[in-house]
């Protein structure tokens, strides 16, 4: 599946043509396309018959009294209808179920790249807003491979031919239609180009009102626990509000354009009217003709009034790919041409070399950070909230950069190594571990899916979990809710630990890992812990210093600088803040 050329570099908002979308789009899928304007040109041209033989039945049949020329009319113009049917069966059949499938290609194609981006775009951005954009955007694709693009282009055919007709029928008629045809064409125009960028900014106000609401219903309890249903209410109130707002513009637009065809075809028909009778008193015209002309007139007329609707698709569906071609633009991780190295085996010795950090330009989090951590050890991360002890997390985990510096993993420089090959090696466990819906077997699964049943079991007989899968009807297989509602803080975790366990990483970051259990679920999962870590290359982060004790090196960490190093027993010896630290919480 093609998509838009990238442009990573580019400061402006992206402006899909209809000639990319028919190179990016169209073109790959000619041959469909090509079938579908045969099919509506087949389907054009046997419309033409019941107005051609309506001029036959009142010029040549009625007044030859010929029942067997009214037969034969009769039948012409029911196999026309038959054409008509099966050629608009055909199309919808062909065209409509290759728009859908390109819309959940587009989709896949779109979600595979979002996955792809930096831990610092979803930082930024909802996951409700995000799901709007996956879901949503390439929507308006079905009117380019569909039938609207080939209506247009189908329409626009059967109006060139009706209008060469009515040329040839009586061409001062025809060009009294053409003048208010034409002002309609424009102001069409003019309609289309106002209202595009209304269309975009529908697709971003919807983004932000589906991302409010997705947060919302994730954060009910919390909501609930406030009492603040109304000021939740009043915000989604407002982003409805500022959608309608959006919706009423392009509706007022839209509106502007059928009052104006509505007049303006009036005109011409009334024109049209008063010419025709004028002709037939003069004799110039018959019943006949002046029919056949009115009918063919409909058949030009009629393409362009739903020309008018397609052009409003096919705009919307321009803005949906302008927003699509955006994300599709987006540098993804793996696309660093400096990240060349792939790591085939490690041993996982960490190190941070003069490491300096800021989320933001000329706010430093991390300064001059320098420490090792051989392959195998353990390196724990202590100091207060905010000190950046997670920065140094994330660095380690490869899910940021730093801005100065280097980390390096067995000697090489991560921000030259490709991303999967090192994070394959790399394992998880956060103070609020993600948890998805499903089965407490599915979750442990989760990064290796075709573990046998005793590698499972292994897993969760380490992590404890069966002290309490053991109780539930249902075991490994119980359903544990939207991010493991279920399920209690202690359950959680070490249903997370057994996942890591199971993931068998060379690196492993603990986050916080026993900051949600009791004093007996701590007990459980450290042993869990001590053989998570054995012979792997820990990096734990801990508010609970009694559980970092056998750390091999311990780093105070404050205001983003490396204050003390060393063991537990060095620290306690340095009586510094370390050992207030560990005092203050061995007195709680």
């Amino acid at each position: 599946m093609q998509h838009f050329k990238n442009n990573p570099k580019a400061k402006t908002k992206s402006k899909v043509t209809i000639t990319q979308a028919f190179k990016t789009i169209i073109w790959p899928r000619r041959n469909l396309v090509f079938i579908g304007l045969i099919l509506i040109v087949i389907r054009s041209l046997s419309g033409l018959i019941l107005p051609w033989q309506s001029k036959v039945l009142l010029d040549d049949v009625v007044p030859s009294k010929d029942v067997g020329l009214l037969y034969n009319l009769i039948g012409i113009v029911l196999g026309a209808i038959l054409i008509q049917s099966v050629t608009s069966f055909l199309l919808a059949r062909i065209l409509s179920v290759q728009a859908q499938y390109l819309i959940s290609e587009l989709r896949a194609q779109v979600q595979k790249k979002v996955l792809s981006l930096p831990i610092s775009f979803f930082d930024n951005t909802k996951s409700g807003a995000l799901v709007s954009r996956i879901m949503n955007d390439v929507e308006g694709v079905r009117n380019l491979i569909g039938t609207g693009l080939v209506q247009l282009v189908g329409g626009t055919f059967t109006a060139i031919v009706s209008m060469i007709i009515l040329i040839k029928l009586n061409p001062w008629m025809t060009l009294f239609v053409f003048v208010p045809l034409s002002i309609f064409g424009y102001i069409a125009l003019r309609a289309f180009k106002y209202i595009r960028p209304i269309f975009r900014n529908r697709g971003e106000i919807s983004a932000e009102v589906k991302g409010r609401l997705t947060e919302t219903l994730a954060g009910v309890r919390v909501i609930k626990a406030f009492n603040a249903e109304a000021q939740e209410n009043k915000i989604f109130e407002k982003g409805v509000d500022k959608l309608f707002q959006n919706v009423k513009k392009s509706l007022t637009a839209t509106a502007f354009m059928t009052s104006s065809s509505t007049f303006l075809i009036g005109v011409a028909t009334t024109g049209i009217m008063g010419i025709g009778g004028y002709y037939m008193i003069q004799g110039d015209m018959t019943t006949g003709e002046f029919l056949f002309f009115t009918l063919i007139l409909g058949f030009m007329i009629a393409p362009i009034i739903q020309m008018s609707n397609i052009g409003s698709q096919l705009t919307e569906a321009l803005a949906g790919l302008d927003r699509t071609e955006e994300l599709m633009n987006m540098t993804a991780e793996e696309d660093d041409k400096e990240r060349t190295i792939e790591l085939n085996t490690i041993k996982g010795a960490i190190a941070f070399d003069d490491v300096s950090f800021s989320y933001e330009a000329g706010k430093e989090v991390l300064h001059h950070i320098n420490f090792k951590a051989s392959a195998g050890s353990t390196t724990a991360l202590v100091g207060s909230s905010g000190s950046g002890k997670s920065t140094i997390a994330g660095l380690s985990a490869t899910f940021l950069s730093p801005k100065s510096g280097k980390v390096t993993i067995d000697n090489q420089d991560l921000s030259k190594v490709k991303l999967n090959t090192y994070r394959q090696y790399l394992g998880v466990v956060l103070q609020d571990e993600f948890l998805f819906e499903g089965t407490i077997k599915e979750n442990i699964m989760f990064p290796r899916p075709d573990a046998t049943a005793t590698e499972l079991q292994e897993a969760v007989k380490a992590a404890y979990v069966n002290e309490f899968t053991d109780r539930f009807e249902a075991g490994l297989d119980t359903l544990i809710g939207e991010r493991g509602v279920k399920l209690s803080g202690g359950q959680r975790q070490r249903l997370a630990i057994a996942r890591a366990i199971l993931a068998d990483p060379k690196i492993i970051i603990l986050d916080e890992a026993t900051s949600s259990l009791d004093t007996e679920s701590e007990a459980l999962i450290q042993k869990s812990l001590g053989e998570l870590i054995k012979n792997r290359t820990t990096i734990v982060i801990a508010h609970r210093l009694s559980t970092i004790r056998k750390a091999d090196q311990i780093l105070v960490i404050e205001a983003g600088h490396i204050v003390e190093r060393g063991t537990h027993d060095e620290l306690i010896a340095l009586n510094g803040r370390y050992y207030d630290l560990y005092t203050y919480q061995a007195k709680i």
